[in-house]
C-alpha cells in the first residue's frame, strides 16, 4: 500500500530542524557574550541590585558590599535635592537626638583644657548632679584608663561617658584642694537637651525667648517659659528664631497656634504624591493678643521659617533681621532594618499667602552651599536692596502688605550684619580663641566663689569688682597678641561683653550669657526699640522691609558669635 504524506508531514521535520540550528546558534551567540560583562544583560526594574551584586561576585578584588552600598545611597541622593540624605546606622542615635530632646548619658556639659576633661557644669537633676560632681572637676580617668595628660582625642569622651541608661560608669576625678582623686560609681540615665536656650525679661514688661531647634518637647519647654515670663509681668514678646536650623515641623505649627485666632492658615504642603494638606489654628491659643516681634537671620531655616511665615502672612507679628536661609522641603524618615535611616524629600513648604520656602536649586549642584556665602559677598548682609524680587514672585499678606517668595523669609525691618569693633586685633584674639581661653581661666579660678550664685544680678555684680578688659590686653599680650590703642578703644565694647558673657555661662550658662550678649547685639535692641514704641504688632509700613541703618564700621568681616556647641559638649 502506498501513502501521501501531507504538507503538514512534510514541513514539520523541517522547521523543527530549523529551530533546533537557531538555538544552537543563540547559544553560541549568548556563551560568547556571556564571556564578556559589559554586555551581561539583567532585567531592568532591579539593574542597580543587580550591579552591585555582578561586582562582588566577579570584581578582581575583595571589596566589602556594605561599603560599597554605603557609599552608593548617597550619590543616588545627591542627585535628587539638597536635602534629602541618607543617615548610617552609627550616626543615627546623635543625627536624631536633639530632636528626640534627651539622650543616655552622666549629665555632664565639659570642656578639654590643657589635654584634660573639665567639667563646666552638671545638667540639673541629671546622675553627676546628684553625686555631688561638681564644675571644676577634671576627670582623670574613666573605668581605671587614664584619659588627662595623654593626648586623648575631646570627641572619644562621649564614647566613653555615654551609654544605655540604668549602666555603670566608674570616673576618677581631681578636685581643688583635694589632693587625691575621688571616685564616682555613675548609673547612667535619661538627660534632656533643652530647646529653648533661655527666657528672660531684658526691659520690665517685654519678655525674651531664644529657641535653638524644635525638637518633641519644644512646645512644652516653649509654654513653660511663657508662664515664667508672664508670671515677671511680660506684655509683649520677642521670639528668637535665629540660627535656629528646625526639626519638627509640628512644633512650630503648635507655637503658631498659640498666637494666632481660629481658622487661620499657618502652613501647607504638597507633593507630586502627596495631595495638599494645610495646618489651620484652633482659636485656643493662650496669647493671641500679645504683641510679637521674631528675629531671624540667614541660619533661621526649615520649622523657623514656617513660624515666621505664619506670623508675617497673618499679620499678627512682626519680623527682624535678615532674610532667612530658604529651606522649605519636606522630609520623610524611612528606617532601614540594618538601623541605617534615609530622609527623603516628599512634598514642599507653603506659607498661607502661597509663598514657597525652598530657595532655588539644582540636583547635584555644589554652589546650593555656598549660597549663603555667596549673599554675603554681594551684600545683602548690608542692605536689604541688593536683593532682586520679580513681579512674579510677589504675594499679599491677609491684610494685603507685599511679601516676596523665591526663598526663605523677607523681615519686615531689616538690620544688618553689625562689624562695629571689628579691628585686626579682635579678628586675632578670635582666630586664637583668647576670649574663651580667658573666660575658661577666670571662671575656673573663680569656682569656689560662683557656685554660690544663682542669678544674674548675682555674677553681675561680682564681675564689676574686675578690670576684666584690661586683665584680658595682658593676657592676649602674654600670648602674642598687641594691639594699638585705637584698636583697643574700637574693640573694647564688643571683647568686654563677650568676656562677661562667657564667664557667665561657665557660672550660670545661659541665663547669664544672654543678658550680657543683648547689648551688642544690634538686632535684638532693634526689636526692643520697636516694642517699647508699641509697634510690635502693627506694621505701618507697606513693603518687604523698613532699613534700619546703624552707625556701624564697615568691615570685610564677620562677628564671631558664641555658640554653645563650639565651646562645650554633652555627655
Amino acid at each position: 500500500m502506498s501513502y501521501r504524506n501531507s504538507k503538514k508531514q512534510i514541513f514539520y521535520p523541517i522547521a523543527l530542524a530549523l529551530v533546533l540550528a537557531a538555538g544552537v546558534v543563540v547559544g553560541l551567540i549568548l556563551g560568547n557574550r556571556m564571556e564578556k560583562p559589559s554586555l551581561l544583560v539583567y532585567p531592568r526594574t532591579d539593574k542597580l541590585s543587580n550591579v552591585i551584586r555582578y561586582i562582588a561576585d566577579e570584581y578582581v578584588d575583595t571589596i566589602s558590599v556594605e561599603s560599597l552600598v554605603e557609599n552608593t545611597i548617597p550619590a543616588v541622593l545627591k542627585n535628587l535635592d539638597p536635602h534629602s540624605v541618607y543617615i548610617p546606622a552609627k550616626d543615627l542615635q546623635s543625627v536624631n537626638e536633639p530632636l528626640e530632646g534627651g539622650f543616655d548619658g552622666i549629665g555632664i556639659q565639659f570642656n578639654m583644657n590643657n589635654d584634660t576633661v573639665v567639667v563646666i557644669n552638671t545638667i540639673p537633676g541629671g546622675p553627676s548632679e546628684k553625686l555631688g560632681i561638681l564644675a571644676g572637676d577634671r576627670i582623670v580617668k574613666v573605668n581605671g584608663k587614664n584619659i588627662a595628660g595623654v593626648k586623648f582625642p575631646m570627641d572619644s569622651v562621649p564614647k566613653l561617658l555615654k551609654g544605655p541608661t540604668g549602666t555603670h560608669v566608674r570616673v576618677s576625678v581631681k578636685r581643688a584642694d583635694v589632693k587625691e582623686l575621688i571616685d564616682f560609681d555613675i548609673v547612667r540615665g535619661k538627660i534632656p537637651i533643652y530647646s529653648v536656650d533661655v527666657a528672660y525679661m531684658p526691659t520690665p514688661d517685654i519678655g525674651y525667648i531664644k529657641i535653638n531647634t524644635f525638637s518633641k518637647t519644644t512646645y512644652k519647654e516653649f509654654l513653660e517659659a511663657m508662664v515664667k515670663l508672664t508670671e515677671q509681668g511680660m506684655k509683649k514678646l520677642i521670639l528668637d528664631l535665629r540660627s535656629n536650623s528646625g526639626g519638627y515641623m509640628d512644633a512650630a505649627i503648635n507655637i503658631a497656634n498659640e498666637f494666632l485666632p481660629a481658622e487661620k492658615l499657618i502652613v501647607y504642603t504638597k507633593g507630586k504624591n502627596r495631595p495638599r494638606q494645610e495646618a489651620k489654628s484652633n482659636g485656643k491659643g493662650f496669647f493671641q493678643n500679645i504683641p510679637l516681634a521674631v528675629l531671624i537671620d540667614e541660619f533661621s531655616a526649615s520649622a523657623s521659617e514656617i513660624l515666621a511665615g505664619a506670623i508675617q502672612d497673618n499679620d499678627r507679628g512682626i519680623i527682624i533681621g535678615r532674610r532667612s536661609y530658604g529651606k522649605g522641603l519636606v522630609q520623610e524618615q524611612v528606617f532601614f532594618s540594618d538601623g541605617s535611616a534615609m530622609r527623603l524629600t516628599i512634598a514642599r513648604y507653603y506659607t498661607p499667602s502661597g509663598r514657597s520656602i525652598q530657595k532655588p536649586y539644582k540636583p547635584g549642584d555644589e554652589d546650593y552651599y555656598l549660597e549663603i556665602g555667596n549673599r554675603y559677598l554681594h551684600g545683602e548682609f548690608q542692605n536689604a536692596d541688593s536683593i532682586q524680587f520679580a513681579d512674579s514672585l510677589k504675594f499679599f499678606t491677609v491684610s494685603g502688605r507685599t511679601v516676596y517668595g523665591g526663598g526663605g523669609i523677607m523681615p519686615d525691618i531689616f538690620v544688618p550684619l553689625d562689624t562695629n569693633g571689628i579691628t585686626p586685633y579682635y579678628q586675632q584674639v578670635s582666630r586664637r580663641n583668647l576670649i574663651y581661653r580667658f573666660a575658661f581661666k577666670f571662671a575656673d579660678e573663680h569656682r569656689k566663689e560662683a557656685r554660690n550664685m544663682k542669678t544674674f544680678d548675682e555674677v553681675d555684680r561680682y564681675l564689676k569688682r574686675f578690670n576684666l578688659f584690661s586683665e584680658f590686653v595682658a593676657f592676649a599680650q602674654g600670648n602674642g597678641v598687641t594691639a594699638s590703642q585705637s584698636e583697643l578703644s574700637r574693640s573694647k565694647l564688643i571683647i568686654e561683653t563677650q568676656l562677661k558673657a562667657t564667664i557667665a555661662r561657665n557660672f550660670i550658662d545661659n541665663e547669664g550669657f544672654y543678658p550680657y550678649i543683648r547689648f551688642i547685639d544690634e538686632t535684638l535692641l532693634k526689636a526692643i526699640e520697636v516694642c517699647e514704641k508699641g509697634n510690635c504688632n502693627l506694621l505701618q509700613n507697606q513693603g518687604i522691609s523698613q532699613m534700619f541703618e546703624l552707625d556701624y564700621l564697615k568691615d570685610d568681616n564677620l562677628r564671631i558669635y558664641f555658640r554653645k556647641e563650639l565651646i562645650t559638649d554633652m555627655v
